[in-house]
């Protein structure tokens, strides 16, 4: 009798394709069966605790096309596969769109920053550790929501758009990117799909599965900011259990244009309070052409949380939400 064991890595056939078009087919034939590898932060954890058992791995930072950060005719692209320090260091971004260098900068340690990429941080999977533990909750394929339940554990959860599963997005980079309305560019063999970063995300209404738009066979391969929000104002706040390694309880990012102090246009969205970034557009509207003042800054945080449905231990994140609102737009 051979014994087996638990801490042998399975069996996972690893692709290392150093061209776009190698890559691009190996996603095509392989399909759901193909794990895309960006820094593998986030799947080796999965493989560790064996939730997970792709059938083979595609590891693209060999890909030169795919890094980077380059100007283009209307703002930048960010290659998916650059890494988080490159971001958070790179003097183009820091000057002209320094809320994602921020962002960027907050995420886990600075030992994960040399080696996680902008599109692992964007596609990172829930972070719910029911769901991370193998447990049949509904974004497992099951019938129950472990953390939505009289004796959940849910501190870290949603406050809105919960729809059976109630885990929250993970991401720093993803809320600065729906404030600086980027455009996600997709890959595929069948060409390429140009989407706005805040439908980019997807809540479990719509999806219990993935948390991306993202088919089988594709792949995000760059990102584009665009020059309408170049040297704006911007705040990004993250507030953590501590200040490295961890995720988010609640950050926000925001971006501004201010004249005379008048606020002349605005994107907000905060992350860690729904499945998606939440973009906040009621609280754009109300403070768009208002004076700065700290009274608007308060009317706009306890507008930022309306609707809000707190779990069992998550009640904290309403009044923590709405004093990130208000510092962002204090400045």
């Amino acid at each position: 009798m051979v014994a087996t064991s638990h801490d042998v890595m399975p069996d996972i056939e690893l692709y290392q394709p150093t061209d776009e078009a190698n890559a691009l087919a190996l996603a095509n034939t392989l399909g759901a069966d193909g794990w895309l590898v960006g820094g593998g932060q986030d799947t080796y954890g999965w493989l560790k605790d064996r939730n997970k058992s792709p059938a083979a791995m595609i590891e693209l930072t060999q890909i030169d096309a795919w890094k980077g950060i380059k100007e283009i005719d209307d703002g930048i692209e960010i290659g998916a596969v650059t890494t988080l320090t490159e971001i958070a260091n790179n003097p183009l971004v820091q000057s002209r769109y320094s809320l994602l260098a921020m962002a960027a900068s907050k995420v886990a340690s600075p030992q994960i920053r040399n080696v996680g990429t902008l599109g692992g941080n964007l596609n990172q999977d829930a972070r719910c550790w029911y769901y991370r533990r193998g447990l049949d909750c509904y974004r497992a394929g099951g019938n129950i929501c472990y953390a939505d339940s009289p004796e959940g554990l849910n501190r870290e959860h949603a406050l809105f758009g919960a729809s059976r599963c109630v885990a929250v997005s993970p991401s720093d980079t993803a809320p600065a990117l729906v404030a600086l309305d980027a455009i996600m560019v997709v890959s595929s063999q069948g060409g390429q799909r140009l989407i706005r970063a805040q439908d980019y995300f997807v809540g479990p209404d719509r999806d219990i599965i993935h948390m991306t738009v993202l088919n089988p066979g594709e792949i995000l391969t760059a990102v584009r900011i665009p020059g309408s929000w170049a040297n704006a104002e911007f705040y990004f706040e993250k507030v953590a259990d501590r200040n490295v390694w961890d995720f988010a309880l609640v950050n926000i990012a925001a971006a501004f244009k201010v004249s005379g102090g008048v606020i002349q246009d605005a994107r907000l969205a905060c992350g860690a309070v729904e499945c998606t970034p939440r973009r906040l557009e009621a609280v754009e509207n109300a403070i768009r052409g208002q004076q700065r003042s700290e009274e608007l800054a308060g009317r706009a945080g306890e507008m930022a949380t309306n609707g809000a449905r707190p779990l069992n231990y998550n009640h904290f994140k309403v009044p923590l939400m709405q004093n990130l609102v208000k510092r962002a737009i204090r400045g």
